[in-house]
């Protein structure tokens, strides 16, 4: 499937009634696992991707061609559509323009663009720090005319909520949204009372954030779209689960010497094959 058609596709599910849910990858393994548990588009973020590429936390290491590489392997193994994290656009606006060709090149259907200063941090740290509204705005003008087709979505992020209060990052996201944005999102709200009142006063199609053990509260995805919300995102769980489990693996292995009584809570060999599509590449094989 081509990149057009699945930047089409995005917007289709967009203009749909109901909420759109996500996980966050943070490789082409874990989506592709996504994508055929029937997910309808994957989040590519950068605190996974750092972690997997560079066994790093999210502050800043990633580079946009490294991230760009990620999107680029992913969007050939798998053909749902891919929204990736482009951070702050990792410059000044030549390089916000630079980072949405490349990212669009690289086969995503969309990109989330912040108001964070460089270098940035994952948005649930402490010590943020955010550009002004001024500065934002032009981030978002030029990722709008930075793009090439028109379907490419641009999510609007701001992560002025724990800087200079919700009021403030409200009015960013409205002002990002008049901008072009196609998307926006406020990053870590701090209440139920918070994310109740931000479809109240936000127009724009809204992303939810919701981070295990970040500062925000978990709701279900059905109370989310209830309250208005458009797109819901798990961004770091495929991480720390799998986290957890390669700790229990080695525990296990180091204790016992063997780890075949796992089974019950592992993949197969023959469910790993025929996730990965073995049989079908072996089928080109005999045939050569």
């Amino acid at each position: 499937m081509n990149t057009a058609s699945l930047t089409r596709r995005f917007r289709e599910l967009l203009a749909r009634p109901g909420i759109i849910r996500s996980l966050g990858a943070h490789d082409v393994f874990s989506a592709l696992i996504m994508e055929q548990a029937g997910f309808q588009m994957v989040f590519l973020g950068g605190f996974g991707a750092s972690a997997s590429l560079l066994g790093l936390p999210d502050l800043n290491f990633l580079t946009m061609t490294e991230m760009a590489d990620a999107v680029r392997r992913t969007t050939a193994r798998i053909r749902v559509p891919i929204i990736a994290d482009g951070d702050t656009g990792h410059g000044d606006l030549h390089n916000v323009a630079r980072t949405i060709e490349t990212f669009e090149a690289a086969g995503a259907a969309g990109i989330i663009i912040e108001d964070q200063v460089m270098p940035k941090r994952c948005g649930h740290f402490a010590n943020k720090q955010v550009v002004s509204r001024e500065e934002m705005l032009g981030r978002i003008c030029t990722a709008v005319r930075a793009r090439s087709n028109p379907d490419f979505t641009i999510c609007a992020r701001t992560d002025a909520r724990a800087v200079n209060g919700l009021d403030d990052a409200i009015e960013r996201v409205n002002r990002c949204g008049d901008a072009g944005a196609d998307v926006v999102f406020i990053e870590a709200p701090q209440s139920v009372a918070e994310l109740e009142l931000i479809p109240k006063r936000v127009e724009r199609p809204l992303l939810a954030n919701m981070l295990t053990g970040g500062v925000t509260p978990i709701l279900p995805v059905a109370d989310l779209e209830q309250l208005g919300y458009k797109l819901a995102v798990a961004p770091i769980e495929s991480l720390l689960v799998c986290a957890r489990a390669l700790r229990d693996l080695c525990a296990a292995w180091q204790a016992k010497g063997r780890v075949d009584d796992l089974a019950t809570r592992a993949m197969s060999f023959g469910e790993l094959n025929e996730l990965l599509g073995a049989e079908k590449f072996m089928k080109v094989e005999d045939h050569e």
